[in-house]
């Protein structure tokens, strides 16, 4: 099963296997047919009359045709002319393009050349958000575009302008060009609850004005789209061409920004999510404003704290966000944050998940002055920073120092390293994973062919003998695993290796 971020005509969302119609449930016996009375509000079967329980009757709209009415006009197709660069041609003499370190050195080497750029034509979804003629799309939709014209459901045609993109919830708003007294639509005021109904319009395969129901089927997902993630998982069919459209509720109040979905073949298998209402709005309102969203900013790579993680650290809880790297003049650093320091509240509240960090920080915006409570060394400690402006994204490289080395295996973890500054493209510390053993223990923790271990126990390492060193000390201490700190291609992390007898 594949999850894909929707991507402008070929790459939208959908979510949701078909409906069945009332009248095959009818026909499959009795106890289909008690559902179907209880769902339809029908007087239930005779045995289940005489039983001593009463049955609560559910009840649900007939039609959606009223609440498709109002809506339908102000649901768009957006037309995209883009060009873009074809970043794909990337070489490394003697290395195959499915080899580890081949990944490795295209994220932190240099990018081979410069690609070959083409137009591209492509087709979305959107909505209007008020009667002068503003538009909500996904970013990913508008992405590179160079025109963009938006099919309203009269058919008429017009221009649009691209007011303010956000990469990090993939949201856009557009300006139509010469927009007048259009319909449009409205955010919901109300978070929709698991199990209501939902109304999907939009432009699958370019079809335009086609309307799907279902409901939401879950809240709160994280699809590993971005630090900020908080889908609305739905079950209405959407296909490609539906991204950046509409998800309606039953009074025709928009609950969320179609965007993505989870499918082994590309189309609707019924797992659909959309971007929520209370956060697209948001979003939007900034992107009006200042044609960006400013988002506050400590300067943190962090992570999960697993359980070996905790027992590793000496921790009490799982709970909290890691910092496995504090960036260099960032807020945190600056605050005297450190690598291995466990943020667990900010101004008093409590932090469970490294996710519910970034969405807390991100929200309080830049210049804001938080208290920011940590764990080091087992010890609770306090700081109060001044949240800076989340940096546009930038590729992550490493230094270029250029060379080659021997390297040997560490007993029991099934690794085989070499001094990084020793290694092209390695940087100047740490040991590199040169080779890995798929079945070895360090392989099964995540570590790959080409991280770079910085750190073991707590101490530094750059050479072999550094990290067969804190092995030895485990064993002798008892301990069942050592904490490395291990620099790939996804940036800096904490794994916890168990200690195997030497």
């Amino acid at each position: 099963m594949v999850l894909q971020i929707s991507q402008r005509d070929s790459r939208v969302l959908t979510a949701s296997s078909r409906r069945p119609r009332a009248s095959r449930f009818a026909l499959m016996g009795a106890a289909a047919a008690l559902a179907f009375g209880v769902a339809m509000g029908v007087p239930a079967p005779s045995a289940y009359a005489e039983a001593p329980q009463t049955l609560a009757t559910v009840t649900g709209p007939s039609s959606f045709a009223d609440v498709v009415d109002r809506v339908k006009p102000a649901v768009v197709a957006i037309k995209v002319k883009a060009t873009e660069e074809d970043h794909d041609h990337f070489d490394v003499p003697g290395l195959s393009p499915d080899d580890p370190m081949y990944r490795f050195f295209k994220r932190f080497g240099e990018d081979g050349g410069r690609g070959q750029k083409h137009v591209t034509m492509s087709q979305g979804s959107g909505f209007i958000v008020s009667p002068d003629g503003y538009v909500v799309t996904n970013n990913h939709v508008v992405e590179h575009a160079s025109e963009v014209e938006v099919a309203l459901d009269s058919g008429k045609t017009l221009p649009a302008k691209v007011i303010g993109t956000d990469k990090r919830t993939d949201l856009a708003l557009l300006k139509i060009s010469d927009g007048d007294k259009l319909p449009y639509v409205e955010w919901s005021s109300a978070n929709p609850r698991v199990g209501d109904w939902v109304i999907a319009v939009g432009n699958p395969f370019g079809l335009g004005g086609s309307v799907t129901a279902g409901i939401v089927s879950a809240r709160g997902r994280d699809i590993g789209a971005g630090p900020y993630d908080d889908f609305l998982q739905i079950d209405a069919p959407v296909n490609r061409g539906n991204s950046g459209g509409p998800a309606f509720d039953t009074r025709g109040a928009v609950i969320g920004v179609n965007t993505a979905i989870y499918s082994p073949s590309g189309g609707s298998v019924g797992i659909g999510f959309a971007i929520p209402a209370e956060v697209a709005k948001d979003v939007v309102a900034a992107l009006k404003e200042k044609g960006a969203v400013s988002r506050g900013w400590i300067g943190v790579k962090i992570q999960n704290v697993t359980q070996e993680i905790a027992d590793s650290m000496g921790l009490k809880s799982t709970k909290g966000a890691l910092i496995a790297q504090p960036q260099k003049g960032a807020p945190a650093e600056e605050a005297g944050l450190k690598a291995g320091d466990v943020i667990i509240a900010v101004n008093g509240e409590k932090i469970e998940t490294p996710r519910e960090l970034a969405r807390k920080i991100a929200a309080m915006g830049p210049k804001k002055s938080v208290d920011i409570t940590f764990l080091r060394n087992g010890a609770e400690k306090t700081v109060k920073l001044t949240l800076g402006v989340l940096p546009e994204e930038k590729e992550a490289r490493a230094d270029n120092d250029f060379g080659g080395g021997d390297g040997g295996e560490i007993t029991g973890l099934g690794i085989e390293v070499a001094p990084a500054s020793e290694v092209r493209g390695a940087g100047r510390e740490g040991v590199i994973v040169t080779d890995i053993d798929p079945s070895g223990s360090a392989a099964q923790k995540g570590v790959r062919r080409g991280d770079v271990i910085v750190e073991a126990g707590g101490q530094t390492v750059n050479s072999r003998a550094d990290l067969a060193s804190a092995f030895d000390a485990a064993r002798k201490e008892g301990r069942r695993s050592v904490l490395l700190r291990v620099k790939s291609a996804d940036g800096m992390k904490f794994v916890a290796v168990p200690v195997k007898a030497g």
